[in-house]
């Protein structure tokens, strides 16, 4: 089933497993056809639909290697990076040939903060199997470690080593549109957006990243059309809020009411059903000055399990929004302080730094925006370039 859809995948997995239902291959078949559906349409069905087949494996053989590998991507997903550390260093030490284990080591620890073992656990992966999957791991621990270019050319060849689940591919070209825009690149990063998006047309992150590219550009008619396009796909917080930025931009009041309601009806779900941990939630309300206190618990109980420096940047916007400034620059200290060519860092930092008085390094962190992409976000643009003028 090699170059099967996803969907096809399941469906002959599935008929395969009633007429064998303890057979370990077929049962590992579905659990993979399962996992690339979760990441296609990000419906947590699917992940509870592997996790209970990897469950009956584990039942049967708690030694099943395969079985244990896949818990730790299930266990990925749900935000529990200390466990599957532990469990993924000591699968390593049993098994230090299987490159799939490694990367489930690395993504633990780049989620933990632990950068330096991320990448050694990355190289040991792409030592073992060259492919998509090591060097887009590796790329990404490039960029956040504070080399873009070098992040890019690794993505580049994760792209042409491609992979038979054309998503995969996708993808890694979506990520490496990422990469440009952040750098500044705007024509490459939209090329790489449409070339994702003739790959697999229902890549939602391919139509943000084009919806990002027409805002910067000031083309907020266009930018909304792709956003929308995203949305329909996977209604995520954050296309909720470029669209409410992009419809008040637009004088469109009812319809950015419309999309603040859907923030509000996350909002309150993730208070119904006792959601800890929302990072993107959480910046989204400091965007907006929003539930300000739920924002700032929501944030403050991710850094425990989850100390890396999107959790960090995060933490020091929330913080400033709540009047907790020298707390919000020990946390921008604390984000910035691998270098990551991310532009909403630089001006979470500016602003944070000008707050507290200090204007040099204010005007530090605006110069490095302005190095990078200030047209990041069309709703931070003109503030960013005001601020640097300014300064």
């Amino acid at each position: 089933m090699a170059h099967a859809s996803t969907d096809e995948r399941i469906r002959g997995y599935e008929k395969l497993l009633q007429s064998a239902p303890d057979d370990s291959q077929f049962q590992i078949g579905l659990v993979s056809a399962y996992l690339q559906k979760l990441r296609e349409t990000a419906d947590p069905a699917y992940l509870d639909r592997a996790s209970a087949i990897v469950s009956r494996m584990l039942e049967k053989d708690g030694g099943n290697f395969a079985a244990l590998r896949f818990q730790n991507e299930i266990d990925l997903q749900r935000h529990e990076f200390k466990a599957v550390a532990e469990r993924a260093g000591s699968m390593a030490k049993y098994n230090p040939s299987d490159a799939g284990n490694w990367g489930n080591l690395g993504d633990a620890l780049m989620d933990l903060g632990e950068y330096e073992q991320a990448g050694k656990a990355y190289r040991r992966m792409l030592s073992l199997r060259p492919n998509l999957d090591s060097y887009n791991r590796l790329a990404y621990w490039r960029f956040v470690t504070g080399d873009g270019l070098g992040a890019i050319a690794l993505m580049r060849s994760a792209v042409e080593a491609g992979d038979a689940v054309p998503e995969n591919t996708a993808w890694c070209l979506a990520e490496l549109g990422d990469m440009y825009f952040k750098l500044g690149k705007v024509p490459e990063a939209a090329s790489a957006y449409t070339r994702a998006l003739d790959l697999f047309p229902g890549l939602h992150r391919a139509y943000a990243g084009l919806g990002r590219v027409e805002a910067s550009l000031g083309h907020k008619e266009n930018a909304i059309k792709q956003y929308e396009r995203a949305q329909s796909i996977v209604p995520l917080v954050e296309y909720d809020a470029a669209l409410e930025d992009l419809y008040t931009a637009e004088g469109q009041k009812d319809r950015a009411l419309s999309e603040q309601e859907l923030i509000d009806t996350v909002k309150n779900l993730c208070k119904i059903a006792n959601e800890k941990t929302n990072r993107n939630l959480a910046l989204v309300l400091a965007d907006h000055n929003r539930d300000l206190p739920l924002a700032l618990s929501l944030i403050e109980a991710e850094i425990p399990v989850r100390g890396d420096v999107y959790t960090y940047d995060a933490f020091s916007w929330v913080l400033l929004k709540n009047n907790r400034l020298p707390e919000a620059v020990a946390a921008s200290a604390q984000a910035l302080k691998l270098g990551t060519p991310e532009p909403l860092f630089y001006y979470h930092a500016s602003k944070i730094a000008a707050a507290a008085g200090n204007m040099a390094a204010a005007r530090q962190y605006s110069e490095k925006l302005a190095s990078l992409n200030p047209h990041f976000d069309f709703a931070k643009a003109d503030i960013a370039l005001a601020s640097i003028r300014s300064e």
